[in-house]
């Protein structure tokens, strides 16, 4: 989903998801070994909170049906990119998604470890509009709660983590190459957090979307190479061992001078708050 034009997918600015959903018409062999760009494998022991969207139905079986990623932020809630639910996306309404799951504790895409679990409430911020992506986020309710050590803490206003130069990690299971490379394994890649006034340089106002400070902040390397890309939306972006952002949109990926932008954990948490659980 994001990217290139991310929304997490590329070279048009449009959500990665969007994408993922026409990469996925004619899928490109997986690699295994990969995942983010200029990333690195990461067990999801070592970050139980990174969850995967599943639909088999509409996706296929390859991959689990994968096609984007969630942060777990209480035992039974878990966030995601709006542009994830979108009928762009999927094809269709999410409602229609008979099968939509989330996949927890499975680093091997195409194994069964873990656990699928259903979704048994959905909201999707009514407020998200794909041509100017803020407010970029979908609440998805577990039928069942997690252990706590699942949980990931969401950053709050004023958290110091959102600081310009803090190390950043942003973890999916999506394209490795901005190719179509599709990874198997989680994937976590090492960027930083910029200021607003970069993000805004970069993302002025065009056909791929104005950065807005209140409700996105963006991250990457001067130099590129590290970075999300198609099949990562809605996955978490993490620092100071909270929840920062979730992958949202950008130009291409891990170019440099074209961050990827994400959605604002701080500022849409009154909203997680009001259609959350806090099981």
């Amino acid at each position: 989903m994001r990217r290139s034009f991310r929304p997490l997918l590329a070279v048009l600015a449009v959500p990665l998801s969007a994408a993922l959903a026409l990469v996925l018409i004619s899928p490109a062999p997986a690699t295994a070994d990969r995942g983010v760009v200029g990333g690195q494998a990461v067990r999801t022991v070592e970050a139980p909170w990174v969850v995967a969207l599943s639909s088999r139905a509409v996706f296929g079986t390859t991959r689990s049906g994968q096609f984007c990623g969630g942060a777990v932020v209480t035992p039974t809630t878990v966030l995601t990119a709006a542009h994830c639910l979108s009928r762009a996306v999927l094809g269709r309404s999410w409602q229609e998604v008979r099968d939509l799951r989330v996949i927890v504790g499975r680093n091997d895409l195409r194994g069964t470890a873990g656990v699928e679990y259903p979704a048994t409430q959905v909201w999707v911020n009514p407020a998200y509009a794909a041509d100017e992506r803020a407010g970029d986020v979908a609440v998805i309710t577990l039928s069942r709660p997690l252990p706590s050590a699942y949980v990931l803490p969401m950053a709050q206003h004023g958290d110091p983590a959102y600081q310009p130069g803090i190390r950043a990690a942003v973890y999916g299971w999506g394209d490795t190459e901005g190719d179509g490379s599709y990874a198997s394994t989680l994937r976590m890649a090492t960027v930083r957090v910029l200021d607003d006034a970069t993000c805004a340089a970069a993302y002025p106002g065009s056909a791929e979307g104005q950065y807005q400070p209140d409700s996105m902040v963006c991250a990457g390397l001067p130099s590129g190479g590290h970075d999300a890309c198609q099949g990562d939306s809605g996955g978490p972006l993490v620092a100071g061992g909270r929840l920062v952002g979730l992958v949202s949109w950008g130009s291409g990926c891990a170019v440099a001078g074209q961050p990827g932008v994400y959605t604002r954990i701080s500022a849409v948490a009154p909203l997680v708050a009001a259609h959350g659980s806090s099981r």
